[in-house]
Parts: structure tokens; C-alpha cells; sequence
């Protein structure tokens, strides 16, 4: 085997590692991970080794092979190296929590976590409960969407309605974030702080770590964003303490099912909770934007989407209307794989592993370059092309695409806890939009920047025509 060492990549130098070259004067940039990761892979090849900061060691993966290897010896614990400030805060504050959450933290705890709450989420059948109620709010912002109105940054919509979601679906509770919209409102301080937070893990994470130290201003933020989420998450929390003496017999929300669980306790819920609210507004108000611009640009696709959309849905949507509906389905993913939610899936090796033949020692972070790769000619026909018919067997676009290119929501048993409940919601949303209207994109060439997650590079310009029969 050889050495991770002889892997070709970046130079890195004493005390600063790499990080020179993402600074203004260097080549490289974190805002733009995917354009970072493609002139990595032209210079040096399909595996990359870069030393960011003394004794941080980066291995970069583009083949999907080796990313499947990767993922074979994952083991018990995947681990990840992610989140490391927020992790600290948590357990700086072992009055409020008992580790660092679910998104941070590594090894038998992070075990735990997961199989007390992937209980109430990772069912399809759990998730269809919540089916119905999102299906009443979605057709509710529809109805808000004005015809013919120029929208200067549509995500500001979708931001709302995803957290209207959240809150319906977690608190039981309307948040009122798109029919009553208020700079001070509960909603859009829930939103403030995600986003803050969101932004400020990637720069805590890849920098100088010297909040491990004192508090740095990035730190500083972090910890303010985060007391702002606290505050409302144990608002509700509180309001539902009293959840065991509940005598009728309605379906539990998510909250409701985890303080009644003997697997975690009210510490483990606050922080489930704030994750939560964390992955699951940007996430997917991006990833909308990014279908519908597609959609905006392929005249022919949305057509296409709406024949079907509109042929299957004639009354409030079901369990067999999402089951026939594949060319929506078709729509997000291929979405997904143009504009992931993230450069990749990344772990930091538990043990020793080897991946093409080299040596990979333990504290190893890898790094899938899954947003570079699905533009390759050599894994994509027309690979910059939005072409959903790829998807769907029986096509003549049909491409047998290798299982490990397309992962926007990761993979295995660390693989997004909520992506059901994500999935059902878009798919919902999409459906209802384009049965009721015809999309228009205004602005120009889509792009994203990376913070944490790949963030739309300019407004979302959209307007909305009604067709005939909506």
C-alpha cells in the first residue's frame, strides 16, 4: 500500500497550512468549493491529499468507485469532523445539553441519538402522517403567490414556507411565516439564526481554530444565533413537558414523540430539536429555488411536469399521488445532482482504511467531490444539461448511473435523518406550484456559493403566470 503522503495536492506550509491559498491572494476559494474542487482535480487527479492546517489532513475523493469504498468502511460509528464550534458550545453548557447533538458528535453517543430518533423519521410510513397537514399548507401559500408580480428574491418565500413546515410538523404549531410576515417576528428569528449559524460553521470549521481558545468574533455570533434558536426551541419544549398526561388520542408531533421516549430526555430534545430547525430550512428553500430555475430555463421539462402533475392530482394530495408521480421525482433529483446540497459527504476515518490502493491513516478527513464529479462528461451525457428523462427507466435519456455519484442527502447510517420528511415536503410544494402556475426566470445564470451548504450566488428572480383551468 502506498503512503497518503505520495498523493498529489496543494502545498502546505508550516503553521498555516494551506489556508494562504483560500485568501484573497490564493487560487482556491471556500465560497466556491465546487470550482475549488474542479481545478484541484484537473491539476492533480482524482484523489487529492491537503494538509489545510497543521495535522489536518484532507484526502479528496472524485471517482465514484473510491467514494463507495470510502463508504464500506464506514463501520459502527461513521465520524465526521463538522460542526466543531457548536459542538464546543453544547458542551460548554451542560445545563442545556448532554453532548453536542446529532450533527457533531461522533462514536457510541452519536449511536445512540440516532436510533432514539430516527424512530419518528425514518418511516415512510411515519412521515405520510404529517402528509396531509403539509399538503393544507402548501395550497395556503400557493394562494398567497401573486400572478404576474415580479418576485426580486423568491427565496425569502420559500425560507418561509419550509420553516412553516418545520414548525406545523416538530411544534404542532403554525408559525405564521408567510401569511403574517414581521422583521420581529418568532419566524423570522428562527430564520436569522439558522442562517447565521449555517454560515459561521464553515468558517469555524476550515479556519484557524482559535475559538478552541478564546472567543473569537465568529464565535462570538455562533454562540448569540444559537441563544436566540434555545430560546424558542425550549419555549416549546416547555409547552409540551405535560405530554404524558394528554388523555385523547390524536397522532403525536415529533416533539411530542421524543419527550415521551425512554431513549433520550429533555437535554437530548433541545438539541434534536435546534439541529432540526438548523439542516432544515436552507436546505431545502435552496434546493427548491435551484428545481424551480432549472424548470424556469427547460421550457419543455415544465411542461412536460405539469402534464403529469395534473393528469394525477385532481384533489388534496395522498400517499399513491406522490407514488405516481416519477418525472417530479425525476425533477428534484436531477436538480440535486446540477446543484447538491453540498460539495459531498465528508468522514473522518475511525480507524486505518485503504482506498485505491493507499494507506489511509485514522483522524483522516475525506471528502467526496460528489457536486464536481455529476458535471463529468466521463459519469454524464450533456453532463451541465437539466435533463430529468435520465432518471426514469424506459427513457431513451435512461443513463445507468453508478449509485455513488448522486448522494445530496449522504449515505448509510449517517446519512440525513430527516430526508423523508424533506423529500415528501418538496415534492408537495413542487407539485402544487407548477399545477397552478407557469414559472419564469428572470435573472441571469445560476451559480451557488458554498456556506456549509450551496446557497443560490444571486436572487431568485422569478414570476408566476397562472395557466389555464388553475
Amino acid at each position: 500500500m502506498k503512503p497518503l503522503t505520495s498523493i498529489k495536492g496543494p502545498t502546505s506550509l508550516p503553521l498555516i497550512g494551506t489556508l494562504l491559498q483560500y485568501s484573497r491572494f490564493g487560487e482556491y476559494s471556500f465560497d466556491h468549493l465546487d470550482k475549488s474542487g474542479l481545478k484541484k482535480y484537473e491539476r492533480y487527479g482524482s484523489m487529492v491529499y491537503e494538509q489545510i492546517l497543521p495535522g489536518v489532513n484532507l484526502l479528496f475523493l472524485y471517482n465514484p468507485e473510491d467514494i463507495e469504498s470510502m463508504f464500506e468502511q464506514d463501520g459502527k460509528f461513521p465520524s465526521r469532523r463538522s460542526h466543531t464550534a457548536l459542538e464546543k458550545y453544547r458542551k460548554d453548557n451542560a445545563n442545556l445539553y448532554n453532548t453536542g447533538g446529532l450533527l457533531p458528535t461522533n462514536g457510541p453517543e452519536w449511536r445512540r441519538l440516532r436510533l432514539a430518533f430516527q424512530k419518528s423519521l425514518g418511516t415512510n410510513q411515519a412521515i405520510r402522517g404529517y402528509l396531509s397537514a403539509v399538503d393544507q399548507v402548501t395550497s395556503e401559500f400557493v394562494d398567497t403567490v401573486q400572478e404576474k408580480k415580479v418576485y426580486e428574491n423568491f427565496l425569502e418565500e420559500l425560507s418561509n414556507v419550509f420553516l412553516e413546515f418545520l414548525g406545523l410538523v416538530v411544534f404542532d404549531t403554525r408559525l405564521h411565516a408567510f401569511t403574517s410576515p414581521n422583521g420581529n417576528s418568532e419566524a423570522e428569528k428562527i430564520k436569522r439564526a439558522t442562517m447565521k449559524t449555517n454560515e459561521l460553521i464553515l468558517k469555524t470549521d476550515n479556519g484557524p481554530q482559535l475559538w478552541k481558545f478564546f472567543n473569537t468574533p465568529a464565535y462570538k455570533q455562533l454562540v448569540s444565533a444559537q441563544t436566540d434558536l434555545e430560546k424558542t426551541a425550549l419555549k416549546y419544549i416547555t409547552a409540551k413537558q405535560d405530554v404524558t398526561s394528554r388523555v385523547d388520542n390524536s397522532p403525536k408531533t415529533l416533539l411530542e414523540s421524543w419527550l415521551t421516549s425512554s431513549d433520550v430526555d429533555s437535554k437530548d430534545v433541545l438539541a434534536m430539536v435546534c439541529d432540526m430547525l438548523l439542516a432544515g430550512i436552507d436546505t431545502t428553500s435552496y434546493t427548491m429555488g435551484y428545481t424551480l430555475y432549472f424548470l424556469a430555463t427547460n421550457k419543455q421539462a415544465q411542461d412536460i411536469l405539469r402534464s403529469e402533475v395534473r393528469s394525477v392530482i385532481s384533489g388534496s394530495i395522498c400517499e399513491e399521488t406522490l407514488s405516481s408521480l416519477p418525472y417530479l421525482k425525476a425533477c428534484l433529483k436531477e436538480s440535486m445532482r446540477l446543484n447538491p446540497i453540498s460539495i459531498g459527504v465528508g468522514r473522518k476515518a475511525g480507524k486505518n482504511v485503504k482506498i485505491h490502493g493507499y494507506e489511509v491513516p485514522e483522524g483522516t478527513v475525506l471528502v467526496t467531490q460528489n457536486q464536481v464529479s455529476c458535471r463529468m462528461s466521463k459519469f454524464f451525457s450533456s453532463p451541465n444539461s437539466f435533463k430529468p428523462e435520465r432518471w426514469i427507466r424506459g427513457s431513451p435519456l435512461y443513463e445507468n448511473v453508478h449509485p455513488f455519484l448522486v448522494l445530496p442527502f449522504g449515505y448509510g447510517i449517517r446519512s440525513c435523518i430527516a430526508r423523508r420528511l424533506a423529500e415528501q415536503n418538496m415534492y408537495v410544494l413542487l407539485a402544487r406550484i407548477i399545477q397552478k402556475y407557469e414559472v419564469k426566470w428572470l435573472g441571469k445564470e445560476l451559480g451557488c456559493i458554498s456556506k456549509l451548504i450551496n446557497k443560490p450566488d444571486q436572487p431568485l428572480r422569478f414570476k408566476f403566470t397562472k395557466v389555464g383551468g388553475a
